[in-house]
């Protein structure tokens, strides 16, 4: 089984419960998890799966507890070519910045070398008041991408 690194962006704690919610389902199956909400870039496992929960914050940001991940990201340019990772993106499709935060991150990571396993999820909250939901069905075709 493989190990899944959940990272979160989180401002009101709506990504930190989709994690929550996506580790102990992929643990129910055998896969060991570990969950980060500040991540620190220098601490990550980079042989592990990367899973992005990421809301965006104000007019496109990113949330406060993700801000020295991404700022270490920008700074170090480190080669990510090994890395295999996945984004799920939380906002508001009212907002023209929606999901601007995981886009953004999608971006860097893949412009660090990293490989996105299947497509990234972008969570409407004014839609799905439940994100956990729509991210429970795209985590069943997601894991098929590195369990199939």
């Amino acid at each position: 089984m493989s190990h899944i690194t959940l990272i979160t962006g989180s401002t009101l704690g709506g990504a930190e419960y989709v994690a929550d919610h996506l580790a102990e389902l992929l643990e129910q199956e055998g896969h060991q998890t570990d969950t980060v909400n500040n991540a620190d870039f220098t601490e990550l496992n980079q042989s592990s799966i990367w899973l992005v929960v990421c809301s965006t914050h104000g007019a496109g940001e990113f949330p406060d507890n993700i801000q020295p991940f991404i700022q270490q990201l920008s700074e170090q340019k480190p080669d990510l070519s090994s890395l295999k990772y996945a984004i799920i993106g939380l906002g508001d499709s009212s907002y023209d910045t929606f999901c601007a935060a995981a886009k953004k991150l999608d971006l860097q990571l893949h412009s660090l070398g990293a490989t996105r396993l299947g497509e990234r999820l972008d969570i409407d909250v004014s839609q799905d008041p439940v994100p956990e939901d729509p991210a429970e069905l795209w985590l069943e075709t997601w894991k098929n991408t590195f369990c199939g």
